[in-house]
């Protein structure tokens, strides 16, 4: 599904709370029913990722698994 399909006009954007205060991270918001929008916080206005509900709980899995750890 691509962002211009998506109304995110009244998304609810969340930062983790293990974010730093430097601002370099991202934020999700849940929309769509089963979907998960995720952007920069630093450019709010830019790219969107769309990911379904179970893709984005296979890749939080996967890193509290440390699957993705270097």
């Amino acid at each position: 599904m691509l962002k211009k399909d998506l109304d995110l006009s009244r998304a609810a954007w969340r930062t983790s709370s293990f974010s730093g205060a430097n601002g370099q991270c991202v934020q999700i918001a849940f929309v769509d029913g089963d979907r998960v929008a995720v952007r920069d916080s630093k450019a709010p206005q830019g790219s969107v990722l769309i990911f379904t509900a179970d893709e984005w709980s296979a890749f939080t899995q996967g890193v509290k698994s440390g699957e993705f750890d270097l």
